[in-house]
């Protein structure tokens, strides 16, 4: 391969499994525009719902109704999320989903469970969705998770 050509390769975007793209930063105004007050009591009532509730599970659990259940709206929700959290609300969902996903791989409890039923316990709707969330915080696909935490505990 010529100088040329290994340079427009070094160059070219790597393309990402699971159509996975880089994350752009958003400079939305309205994100510094909510009270400091008014964010940290949304961050805990948010962390409340989605955490200790575990909403998260519900695979049909929209910003829209956690907005309505905070009394808010989507727009103060999403500024929260993204200013406190540093993701979107999918995002966010997405990262409690996979930790539990993570434990109930390696669960001896779980064993017995497929992969597709384990994505469905933890509220994705798909498998696809699931793979690719899961690649994108773990760095690798479920089943190879599962396999090497099997061998580990050999």
């Amino acid at each position: 391969m010529s100088e040329i050509e290994n340079k427009a390769q070094e160059q070219a975007p790597k393309k990402l499994p699971y159509n996975l793209r880089e994350k752009k930063e958003k400079n939305a105004a309205y994100r510094t525009l909510i009270r400091p007050e008014l964010a940290d009591e949304l961050y805990d009532k948010i962390l409340n719902i989605i955490v200790v509730q575990k909403k998260y599970r519900d695979q049909d659990y929209s910003a829209k109704e956690l907005a309505q259940e905070l009394k808010t709206n989507t727009r103060y929700l999403s500024a929260v999320v993204n200013s406190r959290f540093g993701m979107n609300y999918s995002c966010l969902l997405n990262e409690y989903r996979i930790k539990e996903a993570m434990h109930l791989l390696t669960d001896k409890r779980y064993a017995d469970k497929n992969v597709e039923e384990i994505s469905n316990m933890v509220g994705f709707s798909n498998r696809q969705s699931f793979y690719a969330a899961f690649y994108k915080n773990v760095g690798e696909t479920p089943n190879n998770y599962r396999k090497k935490y099997a061998e580990i505990r050999k």
